[in-house]
């Protein structure tokens, strides 16, 4: 069967006359009956009950009509449907994230993009940068937030675009502040400050350029950084920290994450960190091509 036999059975069915649904249709009476009859013959049943005087719905028929319409509007709604595929408005966005970016770029940048294209379903997963890149080069996301390496040599398929620069701050233990462990001098930790506290921090293997940009801190103050702890998850490092293991160099927006027992610090002088959105350069995907659009971003 096909869609222009289907819409003779339902042209059949609502005028219950041949004659009237061949005129609906632009088409003479003969040939609209045999394909009602190759119709039937398809479906191994009749699908109207015929006499000289009167047509009507077969069982079969009247119990069928609801499914051939339901059928026959999803096929209506194809065309729109492409268009809507076609620019982007419908569809999947799939886009990984650092977990830094929680606290920064991502809840407005999904919160703008739902509200501009609120068809799309946004599948968002957090990931680290070293997990993010090579997904991103296989085409297994859409886009990603990463912390891009200090020189932004990212592989050659993909491009990237600076969303958001921040400073980091000093995230510490409240007591350290109290009892004078760390000499806060209005509001702010001196560069020296930190030297020999036991520091939380990503593991370079995850987070290399995150890694390299805390390390590099206490290197330019003369001393080598003291790790004492290593986790991959912000929430993690925020954790250990209000249970006093240390203190941790995290971005300021990470101040947006309260969490008892532990207090942020300005730092003199401190290390900017990066985050941006890479993505394929080939990847003319609808719904990414609505997301770049959004942010400015030019392959």
């Amino acid at each position: 069967m096909d869609v222009r036999q289907l819409r003779h059975f339902v042209a059949v069915a609502e005028t219950l006359h041949f004659g009237r649904a061949a005129e609906r249709l632009g088409m003479t009476q003969p040939p609209l009956s045999q394909s009602i009859m190759n119709l039937e013959r398809e479906l191994g049943a009749p699908l109207f009950v015929r006499s000289k005087r009167s047509v009507r719905l077969s069982a079969l028929g009247e119990q069928w009509l609801p499914d051939v319409l339901d059928a026959l509007a999803a096929v209506d709604e194809l065309p729109t449907t492409a268009r809507r595929l076609r620019d982007g408005h419908t569809g999947v966005l799939s886009l990984s994230f650092v977990s830094t970016a929680d606290y920064s770029v991502l809840p407005d940048l999904v919160s703008r993009y739902a509200q501009t294209f609120p068809g799309v379903e946004i599948r968002l997963v957090e990931a680290t940068s070293d997990v993010q890149i090579p997904a991103l080069v296989g085409g297994e996301r859409h886009a990603g937030i990463i912390i891009p390496p200090h020189d932004r040599a990212l592989p050659e398929p993909l491009a990237y675009r600076q969303l958001v620069s921040e400073p980091l701050v000093a995230a510490a233990p409240a007591t350290w502040v109290e009892d004078g462990r760390l000499p806060v001098l209005d509001g702010v930790l001196p560069p020296d400050a930190l030297l020999g506290a036991p520091l939380i921090l990503f593991p370079r293997a995850v987070a290399p350029a995150f890694h390299d940009l805390v390390t590099g801190y206490f290197s330019a103050q003369g001393q080598p950084a003291r790790i004492v702890q290593e986790a991959i998850q912000m929430q993690t490092i925020i954790s250990l920290v209000s249970a006093g293991l240390g203190v941790a160099l995290v971005p300021a927006s990470l101040r947006n994450l309260a969490r008892a027992g532990v207090g942020y610090i300005d730092l003199a002088a401190p290390p900017i960190l990066e985050t941006g959105l890479a993505w394929r350069r080939d990847d003319e995907t609808p719904t990414l091509r609505g997301l770049l659009g959004l942010v400015g971003a030019r392959d």
